[in-house]
C-alpha cells in the first residue's frame, strides 16, 4: 500500500462558535483562535478548508471567503440568537442536514478528510464519515469527565448527556488530536480511548502578532499608569476560569499599600452568564475597585498591547486543555502566574518563564503573587526567558502535526477498506450517491 497523499480539501466542522467570532465573547475562545489559525495555515500549504459553524444572525452569509483558500459556511439551525450552548444538542440533527445537503451538491470524493472541533461537532463529523465515505479526525478541545473532576465552587456540572457523547465521539473518530500528554493520557484513563489512535499535537501562538514591545507605548495606548504594576486576566469570565480567585488573592496586597492594579480583559460566558456583574460585585465588596480596570475582549493587536502592559500574566483557571492565553503572553515577553493543571504545565515552563502555583487555595495564590512581584530581577529575567520558549509553540508547528495526524488517518481508513475487500474512493462514492438519492427526503 502506498503513503497516503496530503489532503486535498478539508472540512472542518465547529457548530458552537464561529472562527469569526470575537474570542472572548460568548462561548467563544481558544477554541476559535485554533480553528482559525489552523485553517489559514492549511491554506497556505495547499489545502482547502471549508469551515461549517451556526449562523447565528440572519445575515450570515450561506458562505464567506474568509480568507485564501478557507470558506466559512453559517448553517442555519435552529434560532439565530439567544440559544444557549446547552441547547444546541436539540439542533445536531438540522445542523448536520445542513452539513450533508452542502456535500451533496459537490461532485463526489469532495471532500478527503473531515476534522471536528469539540464533542458537539463530533457527533457532526461522525455522521458525515459514514456518509462520505471519509476519514474523521476529532480535537475535543476540552472533556466534561476533566472539568467535572476539577468544577469551581458554586459552578455547573456538565451534563452526562455531553459524557456519552464525547464517549460516543472517542470510540468512532478515526484519530484523536489531543493538546497534551496530559490531554492524551486522560483521554485514555477516562474515556477508554486507544493510544494507538492519538496524536499529541500542541496549540501554538501567532509569533507574528505577539512580540515583544514597549511597555510604555502599551501602557500609553491602553491608558494605563506607567508606574503601576499590572496583574492581567485574559478570558471568559466564569468560574472555570477562576478569575474571583485572582481578584481575591490580589486583594489583600492592594489593601496592603502595594501600587498593584488588576486589569480584566473579557466577558461573561458559560454559567458566568447566570450573574453577569458578579466579578464587579466582587470587587466592590473587597474595596479595591479603585485598583481593578475591566475592558471587553480585545482584537489580536490590541490583545499584544495588553500582554505587552503588564509585568504578571495570571491564568488561574481550574481546568485547562493547553491555555493559549499563556503562551501568547510569553511571546510578548511576559512572564505567567498559573494553576498547576492540565496543559498549563506544559505551556508554562515553571521558574523559568513563570510560576505554576499548586491549588486554589486564595492564600497561596496572595503569597505566590506578593513573592513575584517583589523579586523585580527576577521577573524580568522571567519575562526574557518567556519568548523563547514561546516560539517552541508555533502555529506552523500545530499544522505540521495535524497534516501528519491527517494522512494517518487517510492511510489507516485506506487500509480498513482494503481488509474490508472494497477499493477506498469506490466505497465512499457509493455512500454519497446512496445519500444523494435520498437528499431530497430530508426534513429539518
Amino acid at each position: 500500500m502506498t503513503s497516503s497523499p496530503i489532503p486535498r480539501r478539508v472540512a472542518l466542522i465547529s457548530v458552537h462558535t464561529s472562527p469569526l467570532a470575537q474570542p472572548g465573547t460568548g462561548d467563544a475562545g481558544g477554541l476559535n483562535v485554533y480553528v482559525w489559525q489552523t485553517a489559514v495555515r492549511l491554506a497556505r500549504r495547499g489545502i482547502e478548508v471549508e469551515i461549517f459553524t451556526r449562523a447565528t444572525s440572519s445575515a450570515d452569509a450561506p458562505a464567506v471567503a474568509a480568507a485564501p483558500g478557507v470558506t466559512v459556511r453559517h448553517v442555519v439551525a435552529g434560532p439565530f440568537e439567544g440559544l444557549d450552548k446547552r441547547d444546541l444538542p436539540a439542533q445536531l440533527c438540522a445542523f448536520t442536514a445542513g452539513v450533508l445537503r452542502a456535500e451533496a451538491a459537490q461532485a463526489p470524493g469532495y471532500y478527503d478528510i473531515i476534522h471536528s472541533h469539540y464533542w458537539l461537532s463530533g457527533q457532526v463529523g461522525w455522521l458525515a464519515r459514514d456518509r462520505w465515505g471519509v476519514p474523521l479526525v476529532h480535537t475535543a478541545h476540552t472533556l466534561a469527565a476533566v472539568k467535572n473532576a476539577a468544577l469551581a465552587a458554586g459552578d455547573t456540572a456538565e451534563p452526562q448527556l455531553r459524557v456519552i457523547g464525547e464517549q460516543q465521539v472517542v470510540g468512532e473518530a478515526d484519530r484523536l488530536v489531543a493538546n497534551t500528554e496530559t490531554e492524551a493520557a486522560e483521554l485514555i484513563s477516562m474515556y477508554d480511548a486507544d493510544p494507538a489512535r492519538i496524536d499529541v499535537v500542541t496549540p501554538g501562538a501567532d509569533l507574528d502578532c505577539y512580540t515583544p514591545g514597549s511597555v510604555e507605548q502599551a501602557r500609553a495606548a491602553l491608558g494605563i499608569d506607567p508606574d503601576e504594576t499590572i496583574v492581567t486576566f485574559v478570558g471568559r469570565i466564569q468560574p472555570l476560569k477562576a478569575p474571583d480567585l485572582l481578584v481575591a488573592a490580589a486583594a489583600p496586597l492592594i489593601r496592603d499599600g502595594h501600587r498593584l492594579r488588576l486589569l480584566i480583559v473579557g466577558g461573561p460566558s458559560g454559567s458566568g452568564l447566570e450573574r453577569p456583574t458578579a466579578l464587579m460585585d466582587q470587587v466592590a465588596e473587597l474595596g479595591i475597585a479603585d485598583s481593578v480596570t475591566f475592558l471587553p475582549p480585545q482584537p489580536s493587536d490590541r490583545l499584544a498591547q495588553v500582554y505587552r502592559a503588564s509585568d504578571v500574566v495570571a491564568v488561574p483557571s481550574h481546568s485547562e486543555s493547553f491555555g493559549l492565553v499563556a503562551i501568547e503572553a510569553q511571546a510578548c515577553g511576559t512572564p505567567v502566574i498559573a494553576a498547576n493543571v492540565g496543559g498549563l504545565a506544559v505551556a508554562v515552563d515553571d521558574g523559568r518563564t513563570g510560576v505554576l502555583v499548586d491549588g486554589h487555595d486564595v492564600g497561596d495564590w496572595t503569597n505566590a503573587l506578593e513573592k513575584l512581584l517583589g523579586q523585580p530581577d527576577r521577573l524580568a529575567e522571567l519575562g526574557r526567558n518567556a519568548r523563547a520558549h514561546a516560539e517552541r509553540f508555533s502555529w506552523e508547528h500545530t499544522v505540521d502535526g495535524l497534516i501528519e495526524s491527517y494522512r494517518h488517518a487517510m492511510r489507516s481508513f485506506a487500509a480498513q477498506n482494503e481488509s474490508a475487500g472494497r477499493e477506498p474512493t469506490q466505497g465512499g462514492a457509493r455512500v454519497r450517491r446512496r445519500w444523494r438519492r435520498r437528499r431530497n427526503r430530508v426534513t429539518v
